[in-house]
């Protein structure tokens, strides 16, 4: 049996039920194995590859026009690095009666025009409005770490965040509060995390990437976080994140050596046992120790 004739302007992007009846394909055409469902009315060529730019893409075409990508999927059509179809997020201006569908999670609020751009040919809310939004729906040290992301990544300075509430309605307020406890040069989410941990429980804020010296005086290093009150570093083991510079072994030895103390926590520590990293920190600007290591 032949294959059925595949309409081209339907090859390299999402479609309708609507736009492949307009091509002359059915219903049942599209049942076939040379086509995608990407989710309620919306399918794509089998042979493309689905990333979650193609899903945004489908997503679109379920949306008015004057929405827009909002909340962590603006984040990442912004190039921020996190999970942007879980689910898809969209806000939609008041009034246009658009509800929560399939796949989507749809707010209804107001868009000015300087809240929306254009970030990979999808529209998107700009990347103030974006993290504004983030700082309201996210827990603190979640918000501030994706603020930390987009701050680092040359997306946006903290002038413009702190000024993006003003004269706006008191929602966006929190933003102002995720400003003041950002930090351009955290290098990753999880260090962002770790150093909120610290600042929630009350501990002194620390330092992010001190460098730091050796006896001669010369840097051989920086730490992700720093209390130079204590010499105190403390250091977010990733794993293989460091290896460029030293093996993690010698690093920790030449800390120590130079007249400094570490303590080092990977991810299960900081996203499971909080409370154990503040009681060892804490016990350690206090002068005494808190107890063993935490097992990474």
């Amino acid at each position: 049996m032949p294959r059925p004739l595949i309409p081209l302007q339907l090859t390299s992007r999402p479609f309708t039920v609507d736009e492949a009846r307009a091509a002359g394909l059915s219903l049942k055409s599209l049942a076939g194995d040379s086509w995608r469902h990407l989710g309620p009315g919306t399918y794509a060529l089998e042979k493309l590859r689905v990333d979650p730019l193609l899903l945004l893409r489908a997503a679109r075409l379920r949306v008015p026009g004057e929405a827009a990508f909002s909340g962590l999927t603006a984040a990442w059509l912004h190039g921020i690095d996190v999970a942007p179809c879980s689910p898809i997020q969209v806000t939609s201006p008041q009034g246009l009666g658009v509800s929560g569908r399939s796949g989507l999670r749809v707010s209804r609020a107001r868009l000015d025009p300087g809240d929306v751009v254009l970030q990979r040919g999808l529209r998107a809310t700009s990347i103030c409005r974006t993290l504004a939004d983030l700082a309201r729906s996210l827990p603190l040290r979640e918000a501030v770490a994706v603020t930390d992301m987009a701050l680092r990544d040359g997306l946006v300075a903290l002038p413009a965040l702190r000024a993006y509430p003003v004269g706006r309605e008191l929602r966006f307020a929190r933003l102002l509060r995720v400003a003041e406890l950002a930090e351009p040069g955290s290098e990753s989410r999880m260090e962002s995390l770790l150093r909120m941990v610290l600042v929630q429980a009350g501990l002194p804020r620390p330092q992010v990437q001190a460098p730091l010296r050796d006896r001669g005086g010369s840097v051989f290093g920086r730490a992700d976080l720093y209390y130079p009150s204590h010499r105190l570093v403390i250091e977010y083991d990733g794993g293989t994140h460091r290896q460029s510079l030293v093996e993690d072994d010698r690093r920790q030895n030449l800390i120590l050596t130079s007249g400094y103390d570490i303590l080092r926590y990977a991810a299960p520590d900081v996203l499971n046992r909080p409370e154990s990293v503040v009681a060892q920190v804490r016990g350690r600007l206090q002068g005494r120790c808190a107890g063993a290591t935490l097992a990474s």
